[in-house]
């Protein structure tokens, strides 16, 4: 049995009419107690659209007067018909001017209703994504981390436009609902109360009806959305390994794969479209037959006198608005419920522990900081889980006017070593601090980060030109900071060659550039931000040496007072550090350049030799004697033994 099979919903009450999810859930909710998180839920969704509660009320007043508007415009209509059956023309055009004022002004109270509720929507929707956008922001980096960005940005846009969209109308809607079924309810009893009960009880029974079948139609439905998200899966994995498939000349399988999927689909739409026509068949012939029992009961009361032919017009009339408004009654529970959930998801990150701040301290330290900067970890210890510590007793300093590199095996601990720096993690025991130099200390907080500029490992250039991704960090530098920034980085060769220089276009993630080139774009933005420490996570992987080597020392002479902290396995750039940490065992043990290279020299020999036994390793043992033997030639061999 697949224990992550969904429970499957027992329907209970009148419900077993229904068949309703969302009904059964909000009563289920009922008995076990999770109401209070949906009254929770909507009290959040309410802080938001309270402030609109004026403009609510005017859009709960208006609809209520296009209810009356409207049934008054039919009621007119059912007494022109008959004016006309029995030719009495005295009141004719009146009643035709009056009908044609109510329809016009009908239309123009639905106009302004459907202008506010828009206007409302996108106030809020705005309201909410700007709110969880600098909670997202302002949140602790190893809380937020938890969520992967596809939830986020799913979240971010999905939920709230499900919230925006129910935040304002849902309550108006529910009441201008209610009146209008009761006032359709009460006309039709003055007239017929027999009618009236006809069109009442038609209304559940062709909802039911409905349920059952768009029940079995949203089966059906699920699963071609299903096998579609699996074909845009399938179609996005293969263009973005375009590259790759290309190279092995491999087009054809992933030709072949496509067609599958494209047989599949056109199965699963034929199957849909035809129970989708029979149910459409089905649904048709029941609510004929409900129409027919109305009109044949209007047929009976018109033959034998009892009403006018207007009567009988707006009977039918009513009696499909009747049911048109009880489903849209049952209709506002599962938009209450989705706007529910998507408000649970979206509380969650709003209610995520945010960073911390020191504006004073910061301001202070920036008085401070022309007599430089000392960045100090000290008996630090810290782990991602409370199995294992990455950091134990660790300590570290650095002072402004050094190049300090860190080391680390792979996976050792060096980005988190900068993560700690910039104040994205908080360890466990231990201090982070700046100390001035006028002997002052800082503890890290967020506000702090304004005295570094970070490159990080990778591209993380945006779309846009290559000067809109240096100004958002100063979106005040002019051209000339620019070309400056762009020089000390070495990249200034390469732009000023580009058609509109610094303006030139990139495409998502740098599309244009080398990864050398955009590591070089990177360094710039950093180094235009002006920042007393600048931090190299791996940065300059992607330059050959001489470039590392002139991009570090240009550095170094623009502003000698800086502090560089970076962690590199490149000797060219250790060759240039005043000081060298290697990160092992959870300690950070300061070594010397000599040392350090050596290291790196014997862990690249070590891998080399690990991936040559597991390549080659079996070729250098005795083999059986094979009848193909005499087609491995002396190059081959040679080959081998490179």
């Amino acid at each position: 049995m697949n224990e992550n099979k969904e429970k499957e919903i027992v329907y209970t009450g009148i419900n077993k009419l229904f068949r309703n999810d969302s009904v059964q859930t909000l009563w289920n909710s009922l008995h076990d107690g999770t109401i209070r998180e949906f009254i929770d839920d909507w009290k959040w969704i309410f802080s938001y659209s309270k402030k609109y509660r004026k403009v609510v009320l005017f859009y709960v007043l208006v609809g209520i007067f296009g209810s009356t508007v409207s049934i008054g415009t039919a009621y007119v209509s059912r007494i022109l018909i008959n004016i006309v059956v029995g030719q009495q023309h005295e009141k004719l055009w009146f009643l035709v001017a009056v009908m044609l004022g109510m329809t016009v002004f009908s239309l123009a109270l639905s106009s302004i209703n459907s202008y506010v509720f828009t206007r409302i929507s996108i106030y809020v929707n705005n309201d909410i994504q700007a709110g969880i956008f600098d909670r997202i922001m302002d949140a602790r980096w190893k809380e937020l981390s938890s969520y992967p960005s596809g939830d986020l940005l799913n979240r971010f846009n999905g939920d709230v436009g499900t919230i925006a969209s129910n935040a304002i109308n849902w309550i108006p809607n529910l009441i201008i609902n209610i009146y209008t079924f009761i006032a359709t309810f009460v006309v039709l009893c003055r007239m017929d109360i027999v009618m009236a009960l006809i069109a009442f009880l038609s209304a559940p029974f062709l909802l039911g009806m409905s349920r059952f079948i768009m029940r079995r139609m949203k089966e059906y439905r699920k699963r071609v959305l299903e096998l579609n998200s699996k074909m845009m899966s399938f179609e996005m994995e293969t263009f973005y390994n375009f590259d790759m498939i290309k190279s092995f000349g491999i087009f054809g399988y992933y030709s072949k794969k496509l067609r599958e999927w494209q047989q599949r689909y056109k199965k699963f739409n034929l199957d849909y479209n035809r129970f989708e026509i029979k149910s459409n068949i089905l649904l048709t012939i029941v609510t004929t037959g409900v129409s027919m029992a109305a009109f044949g009961y209007c047929l009976y009361r018109l033959w034998t006198g009892k009403i006018m032919y207007g009567d009988m017009t707006f009977f039918l009339q009513q009696r499909s608005a009747l049911s048109s408004r009880f489903n849209s009654l049952v209709g506002t529970i599962p938009g209450m419920l989705n706007s529910s959930v998507s408000a649970h998801r979206i509380r969650e990150l709003m209610d995520l522990p945010r960073e911390e701040h020191d504006e004073e301290k910061a301001a202070l330290l920036a008085e401070q900081s022309g007599k430089g900067i000392t960045v100090s970890l000290s008996d630090i210890s810290f782990g991602y889980n409370e199995d294992s510590n990455i950091y134990e007793n660790a300590d570290f300093i650095a002072s402004s006017g050094e190049i300090v590199a860190v080391l680390a095996e792979s996976g050792g601990g060096k980005t988190t070593f900068l993560r700690l720096l910039l104040g994205m993690l908080d360890v466990q025991s231990g201090s982070v601090k700046l100390i001035s130099g006028s002997g002052d200390e800082f503890p890290m907080n967020s506000d702090l980060r304004r005295f570094f500029a970070y490159v990080p490992q990778g591209n993380t250039l945006f779309s846009g030109t290559i000067a809109d991704n240096l100004r958002m960090v100063d979106e005040d530098a002019t051209d000339e900071s620019i070309e400056n920034a762009l020089k000390l980085a070495c990249a200034w060769e390469f732009v000023e060659k580009m058609p509109e220089g610094i303006n030139s276009m990139l495409g998502e993630r740098g599309r244009g550039l080398s990864e050398g080139q955009a590591q070089r774009i990177s360094i710039a933005r950093a180094l235009l931000r002006r920042s007393p420490i600048l931090l190299l996570d791996e940065a300059t992987s992607a330059l050959d040496f001489d470039t590392e080597e002139k991009v570090l020392k240009n550095i170094m002479k623009s502003h000698p007072d800086r502090l560089i902290i970076l962690s590199t396995h490149r000797p060219a750039a250790l060759k240039l550090c005043n000081r060298i940490y290697r990160i092992s065992g959870g300690k950070m043990n300061e070594t010397t350049v000599d040392d350090a290279i050596a290291d790196i020299n014997r862990t690249v020999d070590s891998q080399t030799e690990v991936h040559q036994d597991n390549v080659y390793g079996t070729l250098s043992r005795p083999m059986e004697p094979q009848e193909n033997d005499s087609m491995i030639n002396d190059s081959d061999k040679g080959w081998w033994n490179m």
